[in-house]
């Protein structure tokens, strides 16, 4: 049953495909539109759990292969963006950064205040 379905969208026009992604398009954004939180979050932790599945089976040449696949994709994705794109992208990197220099901050404040009441409990 497979294979003839194989066969017909091999033999299709491109308009046909076309026509046909089209509808499982619509009937993929009704699905959704219907759907509630519970049961998108249920798909998205099903989708999840399968990924993991499949990272934990994949060997090391395939994982590499995977990685390609993704910074490749990653840098024609950039080179496309527009300046407004770019600039966006690149102040959402900056303001990781400093939120991640505040986190480094607060941890060692937290270490250095931790350090000081235990030692002034030592003296006393």
């Amino acid at each position: 049953m497979a294979q003839r379905g194989q066969m017909r969208r091999a033999e299709e026009t491109e308009e046909q495909r076309n026509s046909r992604l089209a509808v499982m398009a619509q009937r993929g954004q009704r699905r959704r539109a219907e759907e509630t939180d519970e049961q998108r979050n249920s798909q998205l932790a099903v989708m999840g759990q399968r990924s993991q599945h499949r990272r934990a089976e994949e060997t090391e040449e395939q994982r590499n292969s995977r990685l390609a696949i993704m910074a490749q994709r990653g840098q024609e994705r950039r080179a496309e963006g527009t300046d407004e794109q770019r600039n966006s992208r690149l102040s959402a990197m900056l303001q990781h950064a400093r939120e991640l220099r505040l986190n480094v901050i607060e941890g060692q404040n937290h270490h250095q205040i931790k350090t000081f009441y235990a030692a002034r409990t030592v003296l006393n």
